[in-house]
Order: C-alpha cells, then structure tokens, then sequence
C-alpha cells in the first residue's frame, strides 16, 4: 500500500471517530425544555366566586312569589346590582388591560377572555394596540352589562314566572294534592328549574349578541 493511501484511510477513520464521538456527545445531553411564561388570567370576583349566585337572585325570588311576594322587587334590585358591578370590574379590568404599553397581546386575549366572553374574540382580530383595546372599553361595559341583564335577570326571571304560575295553576285543580303541597308545589318547581335553563339561555343570549350588538365590536 502506497504512502498516500495510507495516510487517506488513517484520516477517514480519524473523522469517523470524531463524527462517532459528537454524535454520543450529543445524545448524552439532555435537552434543556423551553421556559415559555405564560400569565395565569386574573380571576373574576363576580364570576369565579361566591358573587356570581347574586345573579340568581331574582330568580329565587320568582320561586318564592307566593309565599313571600315583598321579596320578589328586592331580589331584582340585588340582581341588576349585580349586574351593574360585574360591568364596571369588567371595564376597569379592560382600562387596566390597555393601560400597560408592554403587555403581550396574547395575555391580552387571555384576560379579555375571563372579562367578556366571546367579545375577545373580535376584539383580538381588531385591535393589535393597547390603545385600539382602550377605545373598545366602554363596549366592554357595555356587552358585559347587556349579556348580564338578558342572561341573568330578564330571560331567567320572566322562565321562572312562567313555570311557578303554570305550575300553580296545574295544582290548584288537583284533589288529591295536600294543602301544603299545593303551596310549595310551584316554590320547588321554580327552584328546581333553575340549573335547567341556565345553560341554554346563556348560550342563546350569546348567539343573539353574536348577531347583533358584537359585529358593532369597534
């Protein structure tokens, strides 16, 4: 074998050697994962907490029409309290939210998302500045405060109305029913159909923004 031959093979095997021991190398390293930050949504005190039963608070006091009607008018008075309260944290939250020039837009999205529901979503193909977020804060208050007073007061209380007086009149002929059972017959019938309509009426009042006042979404 010629000089330069053997010089060629020692240099091939040498590189061989080198690519064996990077590759190992590099197998042996763990791969660091990457630390993305994510920002954990601040949470709604009127909707993630004990408050949010406010709400309801009309549509008990439609239960209890007939056995205590004084209590119907301030169960409605708590309610749109409530409803006025959740619009103004949902506005200050939004005037906070657009008030910080370095926040990402995607922790933007993540908040507005805990804030107004499906208006994140118009509000995040639209706006790609903090200040195009604060012009869209008073229709913040302003869907917050629509959606609560149609999902929680008008929808629920006028459903709750209607099935304690049909279940009223479905008693009141009854011969075999107690007098005590014909009193709370339509109590627990209007208490027991709250969790019933509580879902499908929020759903809908969310088709019917959808369709209406959220394709106005500045």
């Amino acid at each position: 074998m010629s000089p330069s031959k053997n010089n060629s093979h020692t240099h091939d095997q040498n590189c061989k050697k080198s690519e064996g021991a990077v590759v190992a190398t590099s197998a042996s390293t763990p791969k660091t994962p990457s630390t993305a930050t994510t920002t954990t949504p601040e949470p709604n005190v009127f909707r993630d907490s004990i408050l949010r039963y406010m709400g309801y608070a009309n549509e008990i006091g439609e239960s209890f029409r007939y056995q205590f009607p004084k209590l119907v008018k301030p169960s409605y008075f708590i309610a749109f309290g409530y409803c006025a309260a959740d619009a103004a944290n949902a506005g200050m939250r939004a005037s906070s939210m657009a008030a910080t020039p370095k926040k990402p837009i995607s922790d933007e999205s993540k908040e507005l998302q805990s804030i107004i529901g499906e208006t994140e979503r118009k509000l995040k193909s639209k706006n790609s500045s903090n200040v195009n977020i604060a012009s869209s804060v008073p229709f913040v208050v302003f869907d917050t405060l629509l959606w609560q007073t149609f999902a929680s007061v008008l929808i629920p209380g006028a459903t709750i109305n209607l099935i304690v007086r049909a279940s009223k009149f479905a008693i009141a002929g009854s011969r075999i029913a107690s007098p005590s059972i014909r009193k709370w017959f339509p109590t627990f019938m209007g208490l027991g159909s709250i969790p019933v309509i509580i879902h499908p009426i929020d759903n809908f009042v969310d088709l019917a923004l959808e369709n209406t006042t959220r394709k106005w979404c500045p």
